[in-house]
This record gives structure tokens, sequence and C-alpha cells, in this order.
């Protein structure tokens, strides 16, 4: 069902830091900020090779990555992202099998303005993963 890893998501308190390591002592591409009302947060995407590093900082009094910084104040990893081909059919299939998509159970819009879902990670033996339609 899962095809390619599309990102790793890293927590970071402070974003402008973190876009200047990548980009001056890991010498790649790091795109501009990128805010995500609708998920409460702003993103930066680092380009490799062969996927992309997506940094994420607060926005917003109400951010769930506010309360993991204040549970992980020096940042850390807080989902995987897989690609799927249909992400409402994926959905569909692990809700059948007893898995929790978080929120509503319908998919959302994400950073690349494509269908998103979350899993509960109680699900995922403790991993947050988000499938994004391809």
């Amino acid at each position: 069902m899962i095809g390619r890893l599309n990102h790793v998501a890293i927590v970071v308190p402070d974003l402008d830091a973190a876009s200047a390591l990548y980009r001056e002592q890991f010498g790649v591409t790091v795109s501009e900020k990128v805010d995500l009302p609708d998920h409460g947060v702003t993103a930066v995407f680092v380009d490799l090779s062969n996927t992309k590093i997506e940094l994420l900082y607060p926005l917003g009094a109400d951010s769930p990555i506010d309360r993991f910084l204040e549970k992980n104040p020096d940042g850390g990893i807080h989902h995987l992202c897989y690609e799927v081909e249909d992400v409402e059919q994926a959905a569909q299939k692990l809700q059948k099998q007893g898995m929790r998509i978080l929120g509503d159970g319908k998919p959302t819009t994400g950073a690349h303005g494509k269908p998103v879902i979350f899993l509960h990670p109680k699900d995922t033996m403790g991993t947050l993963i988000e499938l994004e339609q391809i």
C-alpha cells in the first residue's frame, strides 16, 4: 500500500537556525518558510537526493507542535510521511483493519497541496505516520 518515503518531519525550536544548519553546514537546498494554518505549523523543506526533511515550527499558541516542544525543548523527529496512490482508499482500508485516523478521519490538504491523513501513533508502534497522496 505505501510507496516511497516522502519526508521525515523534525520539530525544531528555532526554524531559522535549523534552516541555516542544513543550508550552510550540510550544503543542501532549503525552501522558504511556508505557513500552514490548518496544521498549526510553519514548515521548511530540505531537498535531499532521495527524500525531503520537513522542519516544523509552531504557528500560533494552539499548535500541536508547540505542545511537542514543551515536552521536547530541543526538538526531535515528529513523523514519517509515506506516499500512497489514493489516500481515501488507504484510510478506508486501514480503518477497516482497526487503525485510527487522526482528526475527523477525512483527508486534509498537506504542505504540498495534496491530500494527507495521519495515523494514530498508538496504532503504529509509537510513530506518527502521515500518508500523502501522490
